[in-house]
């Protein structure tokens, strides 16, 4: 077996594993939100930073966190955190400062019980091994976080879809926002 098809059976061991209530419960969220902030540390925000792509593409109001044309943060609006341990010190000041503002914290990680997902309003749990731990081999065969990451990718674009359904979205649609300057 190649490394490649090794991956892709355990992404669709980790996929399969994902709660749809909270899938839903999620993309709910999204749809009620004003705006939309997303935030998350090394390759977990590189993922959502493509979710946030593609919510643009929507004609959605959606930020990362951090970036020098991100809007402000006020009430009413969902800020979105991917974190797999769910302990990334760096975000813990980011959900308290939006929760005393009065938005709504949506965490995804591998921890539902971490200090991330106890701050959050709604948490999505995503299977995977997170990156400061070794992995036995019938749980990964990939470095540091990688199954998780990639299931967070996934995950977004899988979420993508259902915000298309509810919004009766198609790709044409969605395309003439896609940027033109490239």
């Amino acid at each position: 077996m190649t490394h490649i098809q090794t991956i892709l059976q355990e992404l669709t061991s980790t996929v399969e594993a994902i709660d749809q209530a909270e899938t839903t419960q999620l993309a709910e969220a999204v749809l009620k939100a004003d705006r939309i902030f997303l935030a998350g540390a090394g390759r977990s925000g590189l993922m959502g930073k493509a979710f946030v792509m593609r919510l643009m593409h929507m004609n959605f109001d959606a930020y990362v966190v951090g970036e020098t044309v991100t809007a402000n943060l006020r009430e009413g609006d969902l800020l979105i955190i991917g974190s797999g341990s769910g302990e990334t010190k760096t975000l813990v000041p980011i959900v308290e400062k939006a929760k005393q503002i009065g938005g709504t914290v949506a965490v995804v990680t591998i921890e539902p019980t971490s200090t991330l997902a106890k701050l959050a309003d709604l948490t999505v749990k995503l299977p995977g091994v997170p990156k400061e731990r070794t992995a036995t081999a019938d749980e990964t065969v990939q470095p540091m976080g990688s199954l998780f990451e990639q299931t967070m990718l996934l995950f977004y674009d899988a979420l993508i879809l259902h915000i298309m359904a509810a919004k009766q979205l198609d790709s044409q649609t969605m395309y003439g926002k896609h940027a033109n300057l490239e």
